[in-house]
């Protein structure tokens, strides 16, 4: 097996693993994903991989696509086919037959529990992706500030991210955040 291969397969395995405990979406595994491909493997600097999640929340899509990012500059074109792969099939195959059994037992009350306990989980995995892209991307005081600015304009009113992008875009071309 060349490197090639055995880089394929490690991104196989440990995308097609994470599919499987990303509970509320692909960026619930955002902290597994940054571990892996920045400390384990050290496939990517922490800037390359930000930058790599901004660019998958800004692209029109589902969120899943930092996963065909990072396959993408791992291993090229068949690297973002595997990692996409990997990350999508085994839940959609869990999803398709859960989901039937979901479906029959819509009134059982350990149905009720399981969805109110996923609830909180869910939202702990996504908070901790945000606090893991967050920790690197805030780099100086005025990256911090834009931070938090975002995150109480977001939560605050009803405005379409792209707007905050644009704005934060149009902040660093005029340089007031520096790498």
């Amino acid at each position: 097996m060349n490197d090639g291969t055995g880089t394929l397969l490690k991104l196989a395995g440990h995308f097609a693993l994470m599919s499987l405990f990303a509970i509320g979406g692909a960026n619930s595994a955002v902290p597994e994903m940054h571990r892996l491909a920045v400390e384990v493997e050290r496939w990517m600097t922490d800037q390359q991989f930000t930058d790599m999640f901004a660019i998958a929340q800004v692209t029109p899509g589902p969120n899943v696509i930092i996963v065909t990012l990072i396959g993408y500059h791992v291993a090229g074109l068949l690297g973002a086919v595997v990692t996409t792969l990997a990350m999508c099939g085994p839940t959609c195959v869990v999803a398709f037959y859960i989901g039937g059994v979901w479906e029959r037992f819509k009134d059982a009350p350990w149905r009720a529990a399981i969805q109110a306990g996923l609830l909180p989980i869910s939202i702990g995995l996504i908070a901790a992706s945000g606090f893991v892209v967050a920790s690197v991307a805030a780099h100086n005081l005025v990256a911090v500030v834009i931070v938090l600015a975002a995150a109480l304009v977001s939560y605050a009113t009803r405005l379409n991210p792209l707007w905050i992008f644009v704005a934060a875009a149009l902040l660093g071309l005029a340089g007031l955040i520096g790498a």
